[in-house]
């Protein structure tokens, strides 16, 4: 069996957002449409390191797309990363495996593309402030997909290391703050990726009608969000079922679901732009099957 290795080098050298964004779009899409075959991920618990393993396979016919991402997320790592993940892709017609594809840039670059399309559509027009609570791979990645379809006149960072706040800010061009709260004041998009298991973005703190993509706290007793602002933001997922298995923001504040991101898309729900709203990002295995599709596509066109 000869099956194709594609690492991260390749990955990075041909997947841009301007081509990823509208993948992720139809990835939604398909998700919410239900054109696709999508179990909700299984999650092998590794308690000891405090980490655990997720299995997320999907399968879209209409693309001819099968794969299974395998993502492991051990928040104790030091020295290596925290998030690590492979996508075996099979062949459709065959169940034949034929690559084998570095996942962890698909990871961080379909996270950030979904967290740009939930934007694009839900916040005020003429954004002017961006507040990113967090310092790592997803906050770099954040910024670099919302810059690429939006121009910001402030990119303001706060994380608990100030130290690596800082250091992005550096990079970025932004401003580093010594605290949250004086990071998303007066901000008009929040974007929280952070490893914290408790609250770091209070209500008070958001102003009316700014737009908060909450990407961490990806576990059913893990909190990034305020209760209180979760419940009065009009709230967007990008899966109700896994969301309500899966993320303690929604668990926890018994927040109602207004919409899934697809549903949005596809207009079936309204875009509610003058009110705050907030998309809570899982992830999706469709958003990694579309991804290997594109990169494998750009791959074969060079």
């Amino acid at each position: 069996m000869d099956i194709k290795f594609i690492p991260a080098e390749d990955v990075k050298k041909v997947l841009q957002y301007n081509d990823l964004i509208p993948q992720m779009e139809s990835a939604l899409k398909k998700f919410s449409s239900k054109s696709i075959e999508h179990p909700v991920r299984s999650i092998v618990q590794v308690k000891k390191v405090n980490g655990f393993l997720g299995v997320m396979p999907a399968y879209s016919p209409e693309d001819e797309a099968l794969a299974v991402k395998l993502v492991t997320f051990f928040p104790q790592n030091t020295g290596v990363p925290t998030h690590n993940a492979i996508i075996p892709v099979f062949n459709a017609q065959t169940g034949i495996p034929e690559i084998l594809m570095d996942g962890e840039v698909i990871t961080t670059m379909r996270t950030a593309a979904v967290s740009a399309i939930a934007t694009k559509h839900l916040c005020a027009p003429n954004p002017q402030v961006l507040a990113v609570l967090g310092s790592g791979v997803q906050a770099r990645s954040h910024i670099q997909a919302l810059s690429s379809i939006m121009s910001f006149q402030k990119i303001n960072i706060w994380s608990r290391t100030k130290k690596n706040a800082m250091s992005l800010a550096g990079e970025v061009g932004g401003t580093a703050y010594d605290t949250a709260e004086e990071a998303v004041k007066d901000a008009d998009v929040i974007v929280t990726v952070t490893s914290s298991a408790t609250p770091v973005l209070k209500k008070e703190w958001v102003k009316p009608g700014g737009h908060i993509n909450a990407v961490g706290a990806c576990r059913p007793d893990w909190q990034e969000i305020d209760p209180d602002l979760v419940r009065a933001s009009v709230l967007y997922v990008d899966s109700r079922d896994a969301a309500l298995k899966e993320s303690g923001d929604v668990i926890l504040s018994k927040a109602e679901i207004f919409s899934e991101l697809g549903e949005m898309l596809l207009g079936l729900k309204e875009a509610k732009v003058r009110e705050t709203t907030l998309f809570k990002s899982l992830g999706l295995a469709i958003e990694d099957v579309m991804s290997a599709k594109l990169v494998q596509d750009l791959l074969t066109k060079k």
